[in-house]
């Protein structure tokens, strides 16, 4: 699909199609459907990105809570979206050996004890080891640094997604 197909999509259209370019957020494309129309893909990335840029604090935390745990509870129980159990799965998090799992396992509840909110990270351009890695890294990490980094996280998921939906070869790379 091209912009201009994007851009003559009706709002209900526009919102089953884009309405979880940000994890089972979509009241995001609601919002920045009335922008239309929009010039680029660019030009459609950046209104989301203007949107999560102009929420407070609490409204960006909340995002982050909509995102699940990698290698957690919805991937076991396959109750992941479609887009995220494609995403963990690029990343190897499906194929975890038991130490990798339960070493996760910890770090995802030590992470959200600490922040109240799920570990994020961008899994299509990252894989377990590294995911790993991070993850414990930013478990030391200061709130304020880490509500930052998972909406930037956010952003690069969602770019990966909407590149996938408009264009037909996107690359898995920003």
């Amino acid at each position: 699909m091209d912009i201009a197909t994007v851009n003559e999509l009706p709002y209900e259209d526009f919102v089953n199609i884009f309405g979880n370019v940000v994890e089972k957020c979509p009241i995001i494309t609601a919002a920045v459907w009335s922008r239309r129309p929009f010039g680029s893909l660019n030009a459609l990335e950046a209104a989301i990105s203007e949107f999560i840029d102009a929420l407070p604090e609490s409204g960006k935390e909340g995002i982050l809570r909509c995102l699940p745990d990698l290698a957690g509870r919805d991937l076991q129980n396959g109750t992941l979206t479609r887009e995220s159990r494609e995403e963990q799965a690029r990343a190897g998090m499906d194929a975890l050996s038991s130490e990798e799992a339960s070493r996760m396992a910890r770090l995802n509840e030590e992470y959200k004890e600490r922040f109240g909110f799920p570990f994020v990270i961008c899994a299509r351009m990252n894989d377990k080891e590294n995911i790993l890695r991070q993850l414990t890294e930013r478990c030391r990490s200061e709130r304020q640094v880490e509500r930052a980094r998972g909406v930037e996280e956010v952003k690069k998921i969602c770019r990966l997604r909407l590149q996938a939906l408009v264009l037909s070869d996107a690359p898995n790379k920003l």
